[in-house]
């Protein structure tokens, strides 16, 4: 089942993203991997960021997640991981679907340039890859992250974004 995250989910937040992340270790720059990936204090400032988080639960149990950030005019997927033990299930793309559908506007996705796995799915789902100089100009307008996460990733874009007559960023955060 597929919900709305819960303040009481957050604990269940950290472990999926920190165990789903080990597979970044040795793929990202050093300088980038931190033990543990995301700490507690990130995620809660994600959420004050106005990321509502949705959850795949079976069995009472959490096993993915994924953000939907509503920026200008634009929404990014933000977050997205499943627990390594329940990978290749289909619950990434159960939320992805679900999330897309929820979306007002067309969607925007960031990854590491070299987490190859994470670019396939999202181009499964028909999210294309932006030119490097938009992805500067996206990542620049739509995220908070710094230079050299900026250097080291990717922007995807859905459908709706490639289909609207200016796909020109809007808004400076």
């Amino acid at each position: 089942m597929i919900r709305p995250c819960r303040e009481e989910d957050f604990e269940a937040l950290l472990a999926i993203v920190n165990d789903a992340a080990v597979a970044y270790r040795g793929v990202i720059p050093d300088d980038c991997w931190s033990d543990p990936y995301m700490p507690v204090e990130e995620l809660t400032g994600e959420v004050r960021t106005g990321i509502a988080f949705w959850v795949y639960e079976e069995g009472g149990r959490l096993l993915g997640m994924m953000g939907l950030q509503e920026v200008g005019d634009v929404v990014l997927i933000r977050h997205a991981y499943v627990r390594t033990a329940h990978q290749g299930r289909g619950i990434g793309s159960q939320l992805l679907e679900n999330l897309a559908a929820r979306a007002t506007a067309p969607l925007l996705v960031g990854t590491w340039a070299d987490a190859t796995w994470a670019i396939r799915f999202y181009e499964r789902h028909g999210f294309r890859l932006v030119p490097a100089e938009e992805k500067d100009r996206l990542l620049g307008c739509y995220w908070s992250i710094p230079s050299r996460q900026m250097d080291s990733s990717v922007v995807l874009a859905d459908r709706s974004w490639w289909e609207r007559p200016n796909s020109e960023a809007t808004v400076r955060r």
